[in-house]
């Protein structure tokens, strides 16, 4: 069982956390430590990641002047001038949040949608540092231990369906010789076949470009995957079908990882325009 425990790395960091609930806790129903300190992995170069939790309702009324307030306060607050010495981005990184989640409407180059990524470090990778009337509890009844099958069937036919369409592309754009097109696409797809993975195993993630090892080893459990994920990226000759052979090796993880839901056909039962 994979249990983070939030750590500070410095001291500044954990007084400008303290200054933060001090300060802001009675216009939010949850304070949450978010990200590398909510799970321990942060180093002093770490930026302190807050979310602010507020009811749909009070967010609607209350979001663009608390984040107006905010502003003002940090920017005459000694605490935080402390925390940006301690380390190179040691910085506050606020967001007001509504716990209102919902998929969006992808393009078919901007690779994975953060949908999943959001619900993960909201609610199962957050530590609270103070809460008024449970509304984060109640958030996490609701959406843990994972959505409903119905819509993991759904998102993981969506997701393979733009994986695949990346991958697709890789042969037709090698032949043409736009061989940095084609490393584009590998990433796009590897990005995407870890949010296909995660879906299919009815597990939230954490990020699809950083904490890879963490997420895939500590995670999930499979130390050989994550050996296959690196050697995708061991490209010697980047104008060869190397990068070919790659995007063929990672149809095959895909497939043998997270395959087609039954019940959904290729293009997900969801109606899309066509891929450039």
């Amino acid at each position: 069982m994979y249990t983070p425990q939030p750590a500070y790395p410095t001291p500044a960091h954990a007084a400008a956390a303290q200054a933060i609930v001090e300060q802001l806790a009675p216009h939010t129903d949850a304070i949450l430590l978010l990200n590398s300190c909510a799970r321990g992995k942060a180093s002093p170069d770490s930026c302190l990641d807050i979310g602010l939790l507020l009811r749909p309702e009070a967010y609607a009324a209350n979001a663009s002047a608390l984040e107006e307030s905010w502003e003002r306060w940090h920017a005459q607050t000694p605490v935080f001038r402390a925390l940006k010495a301690a380390g190179h981005f040691a910085e506050v990184h606020l967001d007001v949040l509504n716990g209102a989640y919902a998929p969006v409407e992808r393009n078919w180059t901007g690779g994975p949608d953060s949908f999943e990524i959001e619900i993960g470090n909201h609610l199962v990778y957050a530590h609270p540092l103070w809460q008024s009337d449970g509304y984060w509890d109640e958030l996490r009844a609701t959406w843990l231990p994972f959505y409903s099958p119905e819509l993991q069937a759904e998102r993981l036919a969506m997701v393979r369906k733009f994986c695949l369409n990346n991958l697709d592309h890789i042969p037709l754009y090698s032949a043409r010789g736009l061989h940095f097109q084609c490393l584009d696409r590998l990433y796009n797809a590897h990005r995407e076949f870890l949010q296909a993975l995660f879906i299919s195993r009815q597990v939230y993630p954490i990020s699809y470009d950083k904490w890879i090892h963490e997420q895939v080893v500590e995670i999930l459990g499979l130390p050989q995957l994550y050996d296959e994920l690196i050697d995708l990226f061991q490209i010697h000759d980047l104008q060869s079908s190397e990068i070919v052979d790659k995007s063929e090796r990672l149809r095959h993880l895909l497939e043998a990882y997270a395959p087609q839901p039954q019940g959904f056909s290729k293009v997900g039962g969801i109606s899309m325009t066509t891929p450039p």
